[in-house]
């Protein structure tokens, strides 16, 4: 049986209890091949999106997607975020919420799945993934984000 990852669940349960305290849910996501966004409004490779139920229609959190209605410059989109994609989600007003390491797939004929003694799967990621993941670079790497102090903490 495979096990379904807790990260959709808090995702539901933070935009629950931001709702249920009239804050605003904030969603960072990355923005890749798999992520369905208007143009033009990624910076960086990533988007803050406002999922406050005022600024979405049809709301649709299952446990591999985000998908809704958004408004952009007055025109209505539909928007489809990759679970795995999101990298946060928290309140506006206050700013208590989760971030989440982003989850990067790792191609089939890449990764050599092995049991391990537990039953558990390990998998070996080839020198290409690790370079994409910027984690063998030579060169120092920019910040993703400007530098400042931030509240949340990556859970892992």
């Amino acid at each position: 049986m495979t096990t379904i990852s807790t990260k959709p669940y808090l995702l539901r349960a933070i935009w629950e209890w931001c709702v249920d305290q009239g804050f605003t849910p904030y969603l960072a996501t990355l923005v890749d091949e798999n992520t369905r966004v208007p143009p033009g409004y990624a910076r960086d490779g990533q988007i803050v999106l406002n999922l406050s139920p005022d600024a979405t229609g049809q709301l649709q959190m299952a446990n591999d997607f985000i998908s809704f209605q958004g408004r952009f410059g007055g025109v209505a989109h539909s928007l489809v975020i990759p679970v795995a994609n999101v990298i946060a989600i928290y309140a506006r007003e206050n700013g208590q919420g989760m971030a989440f390491e982003p989850e990067l797939e790792v191609p089939e004929e890449e990764a050599e799945a092995t049991e391990g003694e537990s039953g558990e799967i390990v998998q070996d990621i080839s020198d290409a993934t690790a370079q994409a993941r910027g984690e063998r670079s030579a060169e120092p790497q920019p910040p993703a984000r400007p530098p400042r102090g931030s509240h949340l903490k990556v859970i892992k």
